[in-house]
């Protein structure tokens, strides 16, 4: 062969490599579209699914039921987004994607703080409930006499009074219980939490930075994904606050600003509007909206004005308006029984997806080629 002709066989290599390298670039892009659409369309539809239940009636708002309800909704968003991630890992890390997957990392963190603080306070609302239960158990005697009223108003008076201080309380029982390895990273010499620490100011520093990527950004295959699933975390992470007492000194009544023009953020923002109504008009005596423990609350009171008023012997119409209320408290009793524990193991769960993806963007950092 002449030098001519292995020279041009050499060159036709090259330019038949490139070729192919193209076209499997356009492949890949290709790919990564279809998967930020699809995950887009994934978000979208499983919180328009959640705010629009099909059939009705849907569950109150921020029950236990309901909060369960949300939590598949994470769930389920945070498998797909691992997907999109696993996905776009090939390619090149731009400072832009570093600075939000680094942001991300924090942001986990902070919501694996809330998921422990949250962990801590369905515990608090474990005893509120064995604390009916008590109320519940004196007040269903027959016939009723003094001792059983003095019983169940004792019970009603710590229910309530120890709910206004839910968050006191749980500062205390956190640093008896919180261990080093439970409370995120970075903090294994101190195996207490600190006294300022607060479930609302964590929400808020975890939306402060959250921008909706814009203009060339806007169009990076991950940038997009990134943003959405940190705005569906903050998301809900902000509901367990506002619905669970823990130790907080305030809850933000919107923490999100979401663009309402896209379809995900449309439904998602159903979800904060709704929520925060409730954060504005209801007052937090027990240091959280969780339905279940509002209508305990409601109930409580109208028990103990009728425990103050009692004497021995009770009138038939007394007993017949208490029996009402004792049974209605007697019923949140027994489905809180088993959903609090149901939703605690979830949050637990939460809390371990949290961890794994956390690891996984630290490898799309570690092994993504950088420009």
């Amino acid at each position: 062969m002449s030098p001519s002709s292995e020279h041009n066989g050499s060159f036709l290599g090259i330019l038949s490599f490139r070729r192919y390298q193209i076209v499997s670039m356009d492949v890949q892009q290709e790919q990564q579209l279809q998967e930020l659409e699809y995950f887009q369309n994934h978000v979208s539809e499983r919180f328009s699914e959640f705010i629009s239940p099909s059939p009705p009636p849907s569950d109150p708002l921020l029950s236990i039921p309901w909060l369960r309800s949300l939590l598949h909704v994470f769930t389920s968003c945070e498998t797909e987004f691992k997907e999109v991630l696993l996905t776009t890992a090939q390619i090149s890390r731009t400072p832009s994607l570093e600075k939000v997957l680094t942001e991300t990392l924090d942001r986990i963190v902070k919501a694996l703080d809330i998921c422990n603080a949250v962990v801590n306070g369905i515990e608090s609302v474990k005893q509120s409930r064995r604390l009916a239960e008590i109320a519940v158990t004196a007040l269903k005697q027959r016939p009723l006499c003094s001792g059983s009223v003095r019983r169940a108003r004792r019970a009603l008076t710590s229910l309530l009074t120890g709910g206004s201080n839910a968050d006191a309380k749980d500062k205390s029982s956190s640093r008896r219980r919180t261990t080093s390895r439970s409370w995120s990273f970075g903090q294994r010499g101190n195996v207490n939490v600190s006294k300022n620490w607060s479930a609302g100011k964590q929400i808020q520093a975890m939306a402060a930075n959250l921008v909706l990527p814009r203009g060339a950004e806007a169009s990076g295959h991950a940038m997009m994904p990134v943003y959405i699933m940190n705005s569906v975390m903050v998301l809900v992470m902000w509901v367990l606050v506002a619905a669970v007492p823990c130790q907080t000194s305030s809850v933000p009544v919107a923490p999100l600003q979401l663009p309402k023009h896209q379809s995900w953020a449309s439904a998602a923002l159903n979800v904060q509007e709704r929520v925060g109504e409730e954060v504005k008009r209801k007052e937090k005596r027990f240091g959280g909206l969780m339905e279940e423990m509002q209508r305990m609350e409601s109930i409580g009171l109208s028990l103990v004005e009728f425990t103050e008023r009692f004497r021995f012997p009770a009138e038939e119409e007394d007993e017949g308006e208490v029996e009402e209320k004792v049974d209605e408290m007697d019923e949140i009793c027994r489905r809180m029984e088993v959903g609090l524990e149901d939703l605690q193991r979830q949050v637990r769960a939460v809390f371990q997806r949290l961890v794994r993806i956390r690891l996984e963007i630290v490898s799309v950092l570690d092994q993504a080629p950088a420009i």
